[in-house]
C-alpha cells in the first residue's frame, strides 16, 4: 500500500512539482491549496506525511500546523515545512512550532522526493532526524546572527 502524502500549498506550481516527483517514486498524493481545505483533507485522509506551505492567505502554515497539533487524530502526522530561501525566521519558527523538517524553495523535484523517501524510511529516520536537528541549530545561529546585526 503506497505511503499517502499531502501538499498543502496555494501555489500550483509546487503542487504539480510534488505531486509529479512523488507519484513517479511510487506515493499516493493529494493536495489542497490552502490551509482551510489541507486541515479538511488531513482529517478525512490521515496521510502518513505533510508538505506544508508556510505563507498563505488566510490561513497561514503555522497555524495549520498549530491546529493539526491539537486534534487528536493529526497530532502524529509529521509535517516537513515548504519556505522560500532566504526566510529564516519563518523557518526557526516552524521548527520551534513542532514542524518535524522544513525545505527551502525552489527544490528541485528529485531533491524533494528523495527527502521524503528518506524522512518516511523507517531505516533513514533518525539519520533525518539527526540532519533536521543540525539545520534547526544552523538556523537558530543564522537568525541570532541576523537579529543582532540588525540591533546593532
Amino acid at each position: 500500500m503506497p505511503k499517502k502524502i499531502l501538499v498543502i500549498d496555494d501555489e500550483p506550481m509546487v503542487i504539480k512539482m510534488a505531486t509529479d516527483a512523488l507519484v513517479a517514486r511510487g506515493f499516493e498524493v493529494h493536495s489542497a491549496p490552502n490551509g482551510y481545505e489541507g486541515l479538511i483533507a488531513a482529517h478525512q485522509l490521515r496521510p502518513d506525511l505533510i508538505l506544508l506551505d508556510v505563507v498563505m492567505p488566510d490561513l497561514d502554515g503555522h497555524e495549520v500546523a498549530r491546529r493539526l497539533g491539537k486534534d487528536e487524530r493529526t497530532k502524529d502526522i509529521p509535517i516537513i515545512h515548504l519556505s522560500a530561501i532566504g526566510d529564516f525566521d519563518q523557518q526557526l519558527a516552524a521548527m520551534d512550532g513542532g514542524l518535524t523538517d522544513y525545505i527551502t524553495k525552489p527544490i528541485k523535484s528529485s531533491d524533494l522526493a528523495d527527502r521524503v523517501e528518506a524522512f518516511l524510511d523507517p531505516a533513514q529516520r533518525e539519520k533525518a532526524g539527526r540532519d533536521a536537528h543540525q539545520r534547526a541549530g544552523k538556523l537558530r545561529a543564522i537568525v541570532d546572527i541576523m537579529h543582532r546585526d540588525h540591533d546593532a
